[in-house]
């Protein structure tokens, strides 16, 4: 699993569509529960899902009209920029309660259809990337996060499918250092049978990944022969609470295949997250890639520290 202690990191832990100012969102980074809420401007604010108090989950309380988190067990309410606290039942008067009392308060930001959050309230805002999409989702997996990227390396059709689309086990490039990402290309080929056997040199396919190296996010291109991006997702897996990873994610449909098979993609949305992985096939797939990802993450982390301590 990736260090989640790097407060300055930025996860994207909801869409946009699930925080709302209705009722508080329960997520988590790691270890951390953090809940999300809007306040009566519209802003997200994201604080520890803990109250000060005797520890009860804010998430289990509720947002009041002025845009407060209640604690649903004792009734203190918090303000969601600060953490500070504001109010008591039966004791009015902000002065009345020291600047301790507070809960945590987290960097969040909201950029592309996604609520980001860092540990650090401080940390510098992510660079904003509001390329648009037609479909997204949320998925939960028993796979803890880094055996889910694991897995997404060594083969994607455990974790994800896009229709029509078979994921083979030949690489067009290996897994490399591109401009601070890890980047690779699959080849694939249209579902369907392959004549004259089911083995083909045949790979009219190309699927891109490019993953960050300290969360996992990762840009998914799918292109043709032609380099004509047919369908681009960006999946953003959080580890969660209980070994469980938390997968949010968009997608969209780029250039029309000039297939009769790439018709397969229109229509619907084409690209999903699967919710369980398929134990017998994870255990029978043989590390490949992966093995070569810790190393090569570890290498650029190396290089990052060693410029940070020069400049």
């Amino acid at each position: 699993m990736n260090d989640t202690t790097q407060d300055n990191v930025w996860w994207a832990v909801a869409l946009s569509d699930e925080v709302t100012g209705k009722k508080p969102l329960s997520v988590d980074i790691g270890d951390q529960p953090v809940v999300l809420w809007r306040d009566t401007q519209g802003i997200v604010r994201a604080l520890e899902d803990r109250c000060p108090h005797r520890r009860a989950p804010l998430s289990l309380g509720c947002i009041r009209d002025n845009g407060w988190i209640q604690c649903g067990y004792h009734g203190w309410s918090y303000d969601g920029e600060t953490g500070r606290l504001k109010e008591i039942p039966n004791m009015k008067g902000q002065e009345k309660f020291p600047p301790t009392y507070k809960a945590r308060a987290f960097g969040v930001v909201e950029q592309g259809g996604f609520v980001r959050v860092a540990l650090n309230g401080n940390a510098p805002a992510p660079t904003s990337n509001d390329q648009p999409y037609s479909f997204e989702g949320t998925a939960h997996v028993s796979l803890s996060h880094q055996a889910y990227l694991d897995a997404l390396y060594d083969d994607p059709g455990l974790v994800i499918a896009i229709r029509g689309v078979s994921f083979t086990p030949y690489l067009m490039s290996e897994l490399r250092d591109q401009d601070g990402v890890l980047a690779m290309e699959r080849s694939c080929q249209w579902k369907g049978l392959h004549w004259p056997s089911s083995f083909s040199s045949d790979f009219p396919l190309t699927l891109l990944t490019q993953t960050h190296p300290d969360t996992g996010e990762t840009k998914l291109t799918l292109r043709d022969a032609d380099m004509k991006i047919l369908l681009h997702a960006v999946m953003a897996p959080v580890p969660a609470a209980r070994g469980v990873t938390a997968i949010r994610w968009k997608a969209a449909l780029g250039d029309r295949s000039s297939s009769l098979r790439g018709a397969v993609l229109r229509g619907s949305n084409p690209f999903s997250v699967l919710h369980s992985v398929d134990g017998t096939r994870l255990r029978n797939t043989k590390p490949s890639v992966s093995l070569h990802g810790e190393d090569l993450r570890k290498e650029m982390h190396s290089e990052i520290t060693s410029h940070n301590v020069a400049a």
